[in-house]
């Protein structure tokens, strides 16, 4: 066996290894989804007889899911939107805009990354709690766009470096203020970060349990993800009706990472690139 057969094989044996973990899970949980108490019971690692869609079903009405998962759509959608608008904003302003202080608020956003949830966690939900935020909507979309703007504006400022300021430069002379330049040059210049920001961001809204356990405490309010945690202690004991509901999370992530992984990668390394 030459040497470059040997080396596909030993890059080729882990990442299929890799990709079975990673793919397994999501398979035994459709299967559990659609076995009854007594299939699981008996035997939880064979395959199903029959597609028993009953428990899917269950687990978006009665459980509440269907509740749960309006509730992410209209929380994660609003945080995104205000993530993208004042990401992008932020962006302009410190790669392309001339001012005392830039380089002090970039790395003040840099500092901001690497501070952890937890640390913040206690002083948050007071703050929340005085401002008679909490088990609000506007409460969780602020503490989701206060958690993830650092990120989005590090990006943002990233991305918006690589254009030319003699773009910027050409299109004050034309005439246009700074909010013009701002959209009618750099939004247009910044969609495709825009965009892959707008993924990331959805992803990290979408499966965040800690921020929303924290900040929806009653049950009409929480999100999928602590929709599903909470499945956990309510059917113990009817596991299919609990894997419905995973099922049921995991779904729009899946799809979003099978649709838009090229878009998730230029994200990801959209910060990588050199100003």
């Amino acid at each position: 066996m030459s040497r470059v057969r040997l080396g596909r094989w030993l890059l080729v044996i882990p990442m299929g290894l890799l990709a079975f973990a990673t793919i397994y899970p999501l398979l035994f949980t459709a299967n559990v989804a659609m076995k009854t108490r007594r299939e699981y019971i008996l035997d939880r690692f064979s395959l199903t007889d029959s597609l028993r869609f009953e428990n899917i079903t269950t687990a978006w009405t009665s459980v509440g899911m269907g509740r749960y998962a309006v509730n992410s759509v209209v929380v994660v959608a609003c945080s995104v939107f205000l993530l993208l608008l004042f990401g992008s904003m932020a962006g302009f302003a410190l790669s392309q805009l001339r001012f005392r202080g830039s380089n002090a608020l970039f790395i003040g956003c840099l500092a901001a990354l690497f501070i952890p949830f937890q640390v913040i966690m206690v002083p948050l939900a007071r703050v929340m709690a005085d401002s008679g935020l909490v088990d609000t909507y506007p409460g969780l979309i602020l503490a989701y766009v206060a958690q993830f703007l650092p990120f989005t504006v590090f990006l943002m400022t990233s991305y918006y470096k690589t254009i030319p300021a003699e773009i910027v430069d050409a299109a004050r002379i034309d005439g246009n203020t700074v909010y013009g330049v701002y959209r009618r040059i750099m939004l247009p210049l910044g969609a495709p970060a825009l965009l892959s920001v707008g993924i990331l961001n959805t992803l990290f809204c979408w499966n965040d349990v800690l921020i929303s356990l924290l900040l929806m405490p009653s049950a009409d309010h929480r999100t999928l993800m602590v929709g599903v945690t909470s499945l956990r202690g309510q059917y113990s004991e009817d596991i299919p009706t609990f894997a419905s509901g995973v099922l049921i999370a995991a779904i729009p992530v899946l799809a979003v990472y099978l649709f838009l992984q090229r878009q998730i990668a230029d994200g990801v390394a959209a910060g990588s690139t050199k100003g």
